[in-house]
């Protein structure tokens, strides 16, 4: 970077004295103040990196999402019809005039092309500066904020200014405005740090599942990988090779896989498997340490399982880094930096893409800009356009953040970030994006919904027509004034389907480990699609791809609905699971064998 040719002091004297172009700066995003439990704690150090993700317009992007709904839509000519990387990037792309208006304001404050990084479709421009100069760029102040409870720190402020020329050519600039605590993202996952002892009596006895058939009663205090073929329907289905099929699984958080836990669970849950191996894959610098301290309950999780599930089916595990906060006192330390749009800008630089990708990480939509999160699903979108299938957790706190308050059994009291305080239900993102797959959590045999499925409407996207006819069947069921005003009865409704989500038997550090949460049904529902990619390519036909036309227009007819129980949260009993789709369960979860059928007859 030229910064020598262009000190701070010098620059500052230079922005103030020669606004771009002779526009005013004008102000771009801004808050009312840190959300709750964070308060300003000091000045940020003017030599403190920041690495600042700048996101530029896509005036395509609604031609893309009109490719997307007709190649996901199984009653349209052009289902199946994918579009490819070079198509893809074409239609996110900004225009060319934004380009060149953004490289001459950065240009303007002394960075030069080579400290310029385009994402492939260069819709994304990153940038590596010092907090001074950020401050300067941005007509802002940067903070040290701290958390009350657990001490972390992040730098972010609470407004910044563009030149009024740029805001047509910027749609957001991150980190500023961002309070997103990622380390949150760890709520969709429960951990019963003991194992519970085998019942003996249980063992040859059987209880009828889901789909009618026989079930290892077993299974209905410990789930395993034959338990889940066994409820869902595909005992008898065998995966391959060579078809090109693949799934994926995300880490976050330098949340490793450890490959000696991986070995010793084919051993005991898929001993075919034993000895086989998987593709890791380092996203900015993310590790997968293998170390046993360093081993990811998370990260041992969801590959367990979505592996296990699908060998030999290949599958790749993304390590994107992501810093949880940092400490404010150790100045080398880095700042946190969202993983979405770098993991994004990765996959879809890729040719070849898993079918199949499973996320088990979340956050209170609110405590993610807007603007942020619209960027974020349209990444998405393009996923699904491509033929991707994305899952994500539905999120652990019912219709509430999750936070566990012992003598609050419906948990805490829930309000809107502003200053108003307003009472209010919490979505969780990016499972409140319309172009992905949540997926919410069941126990027990017969299945009940799992009191803490995430589930409820997003404030930021509006309801998709996909899903209009199912969820005005749910409203029309609750009585008159159910909970109102602390929902947004139009808004993108979620889950979309859901899987078991409790006393998964996993591997960690060598020892069997019983684990809950939604963080269990995303892999599980995933490794289920992987099958049915699997039948479909296998049959010479094209991957899914975004799934939920398919799920909302007939898919549902061969997923098991969910009829008990409900989420909890914020004080209140939640939603109630109902005949057909309810936003506790969404439409269910998967019947492999009549799935395989409907996909195999599209």
């Amino acid at each position: 970077m030229r910064l020598a040719l262009l000190s701070l002091p010098f620059a500052a004297a230079l922005a103030s004295a020669m606004p771009f172009w002779g526009y005013q700066q004008k102000v771009k995003e801004s808050i009312h103040g840190p959300p709750s439990g964070w308060y300003k704690h000091a000045p940020a150090p003017k030599h403190h990196m920041l690495e600042l993700k700048i996101a530029l317009p896509q005036p395509k992007f609604p031609e893309l999402e009109q490719h997307l709904r007709e190649v996901s839509d199984p009653s349209h000519a052009r289902y199946g019809a994918h579009l490819s990387k070079q198509e893809t990037e074409a239609l996110m792309a900004p225009h060319p005039e934004t380009l060149a208006v953004v490289r001459k304001w950065l240009a303007l404050h002394g960075l030069a092309e080579e400290d310029v990084i385009q994402s492939p479709a260069k819709d994304w421009v990153t940038i590596r500066v010092p907090v001074g100069l950020a401050e300067v760029m941005l007509t802002t102040d940067y903070h040290v904020y701290k958390h009350a409870q657990t001490g972390e720190s992040i730098i972010r402020t609470m407004s910044y200014s563009l030149p009024e020329i740029l805001h047509d050519h910027v749609d957001l600039i991150q980190p500023t405005t961002m309070f997103a605590r990622f380390k949150a993202f760890k709520s969709t996952l429960h951990w019963t740090n003991h194992v519970q002892p085998a019942d003996s009596s249980l063992s040859g006895s059987t209880i009828t599942g889901p789909a009618g058939n026989q079930v290892d009663a077993r299974c209905n205090n410990t789930i395993t990988v034959s338990c889940l073929r066994q409820l869902y329907n595909a005992v008898d289905y065998k995966t391959s090779a060579t078809n090109d099929n693949a799934l994926g699984i995300t880490g976050y958080l330098n949340e490793s896989t450890n490959d000696v836990d991986l070995q010793q669970f084919y051993q005991v849950q898929n001993p075919s498997a034993y000895g086989s191996n998987y593709t890791s894959l380092s996203v900015h610098g993310g590790k997968n340490n293998q170390s046993y301290e360093a081993a990811g309950l998370e990260a041992n999780l969801d590959t367990q399982f979505s592996f296990g599930l699908t060998w030999p089916t290949p599958g790749t595990f993304y390590s994107t880094r992501g810093e949880p906060p940092f400490d404010s006192d150790l100045l080398t330390a880095s700042d946190t930096n969202e993983p979405y749009s770098y993991w994004l800008e990765y996959v879809l630089s890729q040719v070849k893409i898993p079918q199949s990708i499973s996320t088990s990480y979340g956050d209170d939509e609110q405590s993610v800009p807007q603007s942020y999160a619209t960027r974020i699903c349209n990444g998405m979108a393009a996923l699904g356009a491509r033929g991707v299938s994305v899952m994500f957790s539905s999120g652990d706190g019912g219709v509430g953040d999750g936070v566990a308050i012992a003598d609050e059994p419906l948990g805490h009291q829930c309000y809107s970030n502003d200053e108003l305080k307003t009472p209010k239900f919490l979505p969780v993102f990016p499972a409140s994006c319309p172009y992905v797959t949540a997926v919410g959590g069941t126990v027990n045999i017969p299945e009940t919904a799992a009191s803490f499925s995430g589930g409820g409407f997003s404030n930021y996207f509006p309801r998709p027509s996909y899903q209009d006819d199912a969820v005005s069947a749910y409203l029309a069921t609750l009585a008159p004034g159910t909970y109102e005003g602390l929902y947004n009865s139009t808004g993108r409704a979620y889950p979309d389907v859901s899987s078991q989500a409790a006393s998964f038997s996993v591997v960690y550090q060598g020892q069997v480990t019983l684990l809950d949460g939604t963080s269990c049904a995303a892999p599980a529902f995933t490794a289920f699609v992987s099958m049915l990619n699997d039948a479909r390519l296998s049959a010479g036909k094209t991957a899914l791809g975004f799934l939920n036309p398919f799920l909302y227009s007939v898919g549902y007819t061969a997923l098991n609905d969910i009829t008990e129980g409900r989420n909890p949260g914020c004080q209140t009993e939640g939603f109630n699971a109902a005949v057909g789709w309810d936003p506790v369960t969404g439409y269910g979860t998967p019947n492999f064998g009549k799935l395989k059928d409907l996909v195999l007859a599209m």
